[in-house]
């Protein structure tokens, strides 16, 4: 099955909300899509949707998040966007802008790295 179609297939199962404004990240296991809900241009974002959909069952997760920032010396002062992370329950998730990649942890340990690319649909 070609990726554009099973990409499709899959994103059928998302919230409209994501493809209005969203970002689509591919892995090998799942398709996630990332919305944030904020002014263009604001790094530390607090409002972020995750909704990642498994490409072989077809099973979503929905999860509010925010931006993962990397902080100045001074601490208080965002100086650089690495990507996002969400927590559900003891898991937190981790999207990595820059290379793309999807880390799923719980308790301090890495349960999932996965590497990604990012798409457009």
């Amino acid at each position: 099955m070609k990726l554009t179609t099973l990409l499709l297939g899959s994103l059928t199962a998302l919230p409209a909300f994501c493809s209005a404004n969203g970002a689509v990240l591919v892995t090998e296991q799942f398709v996630i899509v990332i919305a944030e809900h904020c002014p263009e241009g604001e790094v530390s974002c607090t409002d972020v949707g995750y909704t990642g959909v498994n490409r072989k069952t077809g099973e979503a997760i929905a999860l509010k998040g925010e931006a993962w920032v990397r902080m100045c010396a001074d601490g208080i002062t965002p100086c650089g966007h690495l990507g996002w992370q969400f927590k559900n329950g003891d898991f937190i998730y981790k999207v990595r802008e820059t290379p793309p990649a999807l880390t799923v942890e719980r308790g301090g340990k890495n349960l999932l790295k996965q590497n990604a690319v990012w798409t457009d649909y």
